[in-house]
């Protein structure tokens, strides 16, 4: 651990590499349990040191102060939500619905998770970042269909076919990137390299790079779970563990926007290449408006939610894509907000569903009055996630509205629509879940409440006040993005 701690990038990776390991043979519940919050913890205190001890950039591993921002995030919400899984996951035991087999299994796959991310959000090769993607979203995949009922499978063969299409489209543009790089940086690893691409993409044939970011944006926005290519996420959202269902909508939707990013800086570079932002701005309105309407005819509780991912995403992909320091940090502050509140609503909802024995939102009610501290905290949860001040999503959607009034003012139309429409359609969910007569049971709640009320936390103190050492970092960060 002595030689770890003087390399933290290599620890970020081989705590959850070795932890797969180990957790994949231990029998034992309660002890792979606490592996799997230990392992995470590990590894976001070796991400925390990255902010001061970052090592050069290799061939393969960088840090840089785009995303060592993410690398912080990923792997905070990734030890919290361990933390919550641990109850959860003691609950799904003792009812059955999970066999010790599939309790390692599911452990051994949450590290994989982490590794796939940590490794997507490190790497210095386009191609090693779009293989960590891939190997992210096959282990929570094989999540998604642990419960084996029907339901489940159909929902992890979607979400498999899907993501399958997105990430061979993702794959066709990286390989275009190398084609219009290999005239001008060679052949080999270094036409793949971040950091030679970023230095000589001035030079690349803009058409081929066009192009790839055409086939980048579908294959990644699939992802990203943008309209029209969310169909997986709901089905995965509701079939699915909650512990993953908070890591989908916290990181992994994260990391595939992350590599957009990296790809739209290029075209930023290029003089000759098309401005990404428009396609940005279409898909981030069309996600928006579609999945406001859609949460009114939501009847899972977990679904609902699912689309309020596919809402949110819009509002970030719509921020990069009007792009400007602004509207860009709008866009980081948004995604930070958004992991740490949706991640605490599904702590919340998964308890909840737990209890009540159903995840269908006519048979919840009276949440506050049955389990009151579950019922206030996804009380509290919804009143971020809509955009309530003094809330952290309340600073971020502000600045992007008047970021949008201020240059384009016919786009803040539709754009305060959807705001709206989605504000109204999860108050309107809420109020009987929360406050209506109570129905179903009552028993107590065997759950680890910290996790949530840690998230929410730290996005209401960012709501009321932003420390200057962050604003700088994401400033400089907004402007690095272009």
């Amino acid at each position: 651990m002595s030689a770890l701690s003087f390399n933290p990038l290599a620890a970020v990776l081989l705590i959850p590499a070795c932890a797969t390991v180990l957790l994949a043979v231990l029998p034992s519940y309660r002890l792979s349990a606490r592996l799997n919050v230990l392992a995470s913890l590990l590894t976001l205190l070796s991400a925390v040191s990255l902010l001061v001890d970052r090592p050069a950039p290799s061939q393969f591993l960088m840090v840089d102060d785009l995303n060592v921002v993410f690398i912080v995030l990923s792997t905070l919400v990734g030890f919290t939500t361990s933390v919550f899984s641990a109850s959860y996951i003691a609950h799904e035991i003792e009812i059955g619905r999970l066999s010790p087999a599939s309790l390692r299994f599911y452990h051994a796959m949450y590290q994989v998770m982490m590794l796939g991310m940590n490794l997507a959000l490190v790497a210095n090769n386009i191609g090693l970042m779009w293989v960590a993607i891939e190997i992210a979203t096959l282990s929570t995949v094989l999540m998604v269909g642990i419960y084996r009922t029907p339901e489940a499978i159909e929902a992890a063969w979607k979400y498999f076919i899907l993501g399958s299409v997105g990430i061979a489209l993702a794959l066709f543009g990286t390989i275009l990137v190398y084609m219009a790089a290999r005239p001008v940086v060679g052949e080999g690893l270094d036409g793949m390299t971040w950091t030679l691409l970023i230095q000589r993409v001035a030079l690349f044939d803009p058409a081929l790079l066009n192009v790839a970011f055409v086939f980048l944006l579908l294959g990644y926005g699939t992802k990203v779970g943008l309209t029209p290519l969310h169909a997986w996420l709901p089905d995965a959202h509701a079939e699915g563990p909650t512990p993953i269902s908070a890591v989908l909508s916290g990181l992994l939707l994260n990391v595939a926007l992350y590599a957009l990013l990296r790809f739209k800086i290029l075209l930023a570079a290029n003089p000759g290449a098309i401005a990404p932002g428009p396609l940005l701005v279409t898909m981030g309105l069309t996600s928006l408006v579609f999945a406001a309407f859609m949460l009114y005819r939501r009847r899972d509780i977990k679904r609902m939610f699912a689309y309020s991912s596919i809402e949110h995403m819009g509002i970030i992909a719509f921020a990069f894509g009007m792009g400007g320091p602004l509207a860009n940090f709008a866009g980081l502050l948004h995604m930070t907000m958004h992991s740490l509140t949706k991640s605490a609503i599904f702590f919340s909802v998964g308890h909840i569903s737990q209890i009540k024995g159903t995840q269908k939102i006519a048979d919840i009610r009276g949440l506050t009055v049955t389990h009151p501290v579950l019922g206030w905290g996804l009380v509290l949860g919804v009143v971020a996630i809509a955009g309530m001040p003094p809330l952290g999503i309340f600073t971020s959607e502000f600045l992007v509205v008047s970021s949008t009034f201020a240059r384009q003012p016919l786009l803040a139309l539709p754009l305060v629509l959807g705001l709206l429409v989605g504000f109204g359609a999860l108050f309107l969910q809420l109020g009987a879940v929360a406050f209506g007569e109570p129905l179903g049971s009552r028993a107590p709640a065997k759950a680890s409440h910290v996790p949530m009320f840690a998230h929410l936390a730290l996005v209401l103190v960012a709501g009321i006040y932003l420390p200057g050492p962050l604003v700088a970092w994401f400033q400089h960060v907004a402007r690095i993005l272009g």
